[in-house]
This record gives structure tokens, sequence and C-alpha cells, in this order.
């Protein structure tokens, strides 16, 4: 399926709300408290218009076939950047005065949010500075320079560039842009929820990911307006689920450490401004596993024809694995961005198929007899299992004697035949055994 799959009209220029959507009153809007409006994000609509992507809204019949919940996957992976990070950079800078905008702006990341604030801040013509930390991605850092912010190296780790950042931002004067914490980001990010349920006002439910809660704060925010009967749920990786532990607590809490390929929802402590909005707003907060969102990007690449990075697939992995069951409902998620580092990309796929049984590695070892080997691979041709990789290994300490070993890796279709040919192997006579291909994909760095 290509991804003009059955895209939705996408006209929202003149935006008019459809009939079956209905703002809620002054009064439910204070009793949740949020300091965000639905008048709010609407005005940033109108302003965004003409300086966005209004990104293809794709129902998937894949998708949803394998869940039983009618899934339409909003391609925000080809907004400008590569993800819905400009949104709210965008809006936020259209609030600076013309003073802040001559003093430039500043701000700390090692990703999506960076390369929106350089193109916002290349759209107004202000100075912009990135401070990321010295171990970043080379090509997000080509990407964002690309767009004309200066780019300063800092630290080891993320929170070495935020400490750099702040000095610099009190020597320069300049504005700091926040990545999620901040109002106006808020407001500009709840335009995509604002966009998405005004194309399917049928909607029952949308899925988020979640990181600091910028987007899924906006997002809830124009959801109930619109519809308050929704559902919104947010999902975070199970190494980085900061706001489900906050939720939980009552309070922010800080986690001591990350372990995820999600990189771009990968946050410490949730946002002071995010936080209550989620609490008030947020139906559930679902878990998913690095395999699961590894599973669900191979998924979207395959089927879909895009790429989308971890953070990106975390919704819709959700659903895949089952956590998230959404029977016959009708579903929006976004796939938030596409700027996986392509250093990693082969290892994720590669991870990908291995978990999803479709590459296959065996360790075999057999008596050094003359065509042993070759018997032992035509065995596996004869049930057409293509060869990927062999290792021979004819000498060894840990071999016996005239004991020769062969590492194998293959391509397969599932686990059922993986299994098969382990036992027609071991008929044959073979000491085989399953073997790991690679090493599990390490998380980016922060």
């Amino acid at each position: 399926m290509s991804a003009t799959e059955n895209s939705t009209s996408n006209n929202v220029n003149a935006l008019s709300l459809n009939a079956q959507i209905a703002p809620v009153s002054e009064e439910t809007h204070e009793a949740y408290r949020v300091p965000v409006a639905f008048a709010d994000i609407w005005q940033a609509n109108q302003y965004l218009f003409p300086l966005i992507e209004h990104t293809p809204l794709v129902y998937s019949r894949d998708l949803s076939a394998l869940t039983g919940a009618k899934i339409h996957l909003k391609f925000e992976q080809m907004q400008r950047g590569g993800s819905f990070k400009v949104r709210g950079a965008i809006y936020k800078m259209s609030r600076l005065s013309e003073e802040q905008r001559k003093a430039g702006v500043i701000t700390a990341s090692a990703g999506n949010h960076a390369q929106g604030v350089a193109i916002a801040a290349a759209s107004y013509g202000i100075p912009c500075t990135i401070v990321v930390p010295e171990n970043a991605s080379l090509t997000k850092v080509t990407a964002t320079q690309s767009y004309g912010a200066k780019v300063i190296l800092a630290g080891a780790t993320y929170d070495d560039a935020v400490q750099h950042c702040v000095e610099m931002q009190k020597e320069l004067g300049a504005t700091y842009i926040p990545a999620f914490d901040d109002i106006d980001v808020v407001t500009g990010q709840g335009t995509l929820g604002l966009e998405m349920l005004n194309e399917v006002p049928s909607a029952d439910a949308i899925v988020v990911p979640i990181g600091g809660g910028g987007l899924i704060a906006g997002i809830a925010i124009a959801a109930r307006a619109m519809k308050p009967s929704i559902k919104i749920i947010g999902v975070e990786a199970d190494g980085a689920a900061s706001m489900r532990a906050s939720i939980r607590a009552g309070n922010l809490t800080t986690l001591p450490a990350l372990a995820t390929v999600a990189d771009g929802i990968a946050i410490k402590q949730p946002g002071k401004v995010t936080f209550p909005i989620i609490q008030h707003l947020v139906d559930d907060i679902v878990l998913v596993t690095d395999e699961q969102i590894i599973h669900a990007a191979l998924f979207l690449m395959e089927k879909h024809k895009i790429l989308v990075e971890g953070a990106g697939a975390s919704a819709v992995a959700a659903l895949m694995s089952g956590t998230l069951q959404l029977p016959d409902k009708e579903v929006l998620i976004p796939l938030t961005g596409g700027n996986i580092d392509t250093n990693l990309l082969g290892r994720f796929a590669e991870h990908g198929l291995i978990n999803a049984n479709r590459h296959f590695a065996l360790r075999a070892s057999f008596p050094d007899r003359p065509g042993e080997l070759a018997r032992m691979l035509n065995i596996i041709a004869a049930m057409r299992v293509n060869i990927i990789d062999v290792h021979y290994q004819h000498v060894s300490a840990q071999l016996p004697f005239m004991q020769h070993e062969a590492m194998i890796t293959l391509e397969t279709r599932n686990r059922a035949q993986c299994e098969e040919l382990l036992q027609v192997l071991r008929a044959a006579g073979f000491a085989v055994e399953e073997a790991q291909a690679i090493q599990p994909v390490a998380p980016p760095n922060s």
C-alpha cells in the first residue's frame, strides 16, 4: 500500500468546523483549569496555515485489519523538518516582540526540536543558536545547520548541553525556546489535533506519543473542545515513562535514567505546563517496549512505504502489540516524526526482522568430514530458505577435536518455519541451536 492510499481531504484553509463538532462551554474550560483555550488553537491554526505543510491523513487498511480498529494515520513525518515540532516553534516565535527577535533565540536539543526551531527562526530572519551534546548525530547536526542555525557542541550529555545553553542565553540576551513546556508551544502543537479531528469528526479516540507532553497537551485541548466524548490516550516507551510515573505519583517525577530507541520521547521529567493539562484531559497512558516500537516502524516501512522514527511509531506499536485494544473504534494516530539517524537505520531494520522471526541465526556443529557443511546447506536450500551469511570455524578451544562449527544467518517467513528448520536439521544428524544474530540496537545517546 502506498502513502497515498485513501488519503482524506486536507483543506483546512478557511477552516469551518463540521456541524457535529461543538466547542465546550467556558465553564467546562474553567473546570479543567487549562492555560490554553480552544480559541487560541483555532487562531494559531489560521496563522500557521500558509507557513506549514498540511500533511496527509491516511486510512490504513493493513493496520485496521490487524488490530480490529479503524485506524487513520496522520503523516506528520512529512512536515517541514520531518516532525510536528515546527508547529509549536513557529507559533512561539510569532509571539515574540521585535526587540526579542533582534536579540535572537536559543535552545538546547539534539533532535527534532532543534530543526523545528531552526526552520522557524529562518522564517522570521531571527538569529538562532542551537546547543547540542558533543556526541550528537552528525546527520541531525548537519540538517540543523542547513536551516541557517548556529550549532554549538557542548558537553557529553543533553543535560550538559542545557546547562551551557542557559549560560549562553544570559550572555546573548536571547529568548529561550522550550521544546514542550510553554503555553505558546502547546498552542501551536494543538493545531495538529484540530486538523485531524476536523477531517475525521467521527473519530472515537486519538492515540499520541508522549515525551515532555507538549503535543498531547495541545491535541487534548483541541479534541476535548471539538468532541468532549473522545478518548485521548498517550503512549510512552517503557524505558522513558516519566509522564505516567508523574501521573501516578500526583506530582512531577524525575526518572534516574532513560533507556529507549525512541529518543524523541525520552524525557526524564515532564513539563510543569503540560503535566496538569494531561492530568485533567488525557484518559490513559500505556507503555510499549523497544521491540514493539521497532516492529511497528518496520511494518510502516513495508506496508506504507514510509520511514518513521521510534517516537513516531510508538502509538502504532501500542495497537499492533495489543497493549492498547480499541476494537471497532475509529482511531487517529499522528506519526510524529521521521528523522531516524541513517547510521542506525540498518541495525534498526535488522533488529525488527529478527524480532519478527524473518531473520534467523543458528549455530551448528558437525564432524570434520568432507561435504558435511555442503550437506547441511543443501537441506536448508531444499526448504526454500535463503542464506544471508555463513561464518565457518574449524578450530576453536571451545570445540571438541575434529569438530567444526558454523554460524548461519537465514531469511525465514515466520517462527513456525524457524522451528521446522531446526527439527529437519536435527533429524539429519546435525547438532543445531538458535543463536543470537546481532546485538540489540543500543538506545541513541541522550
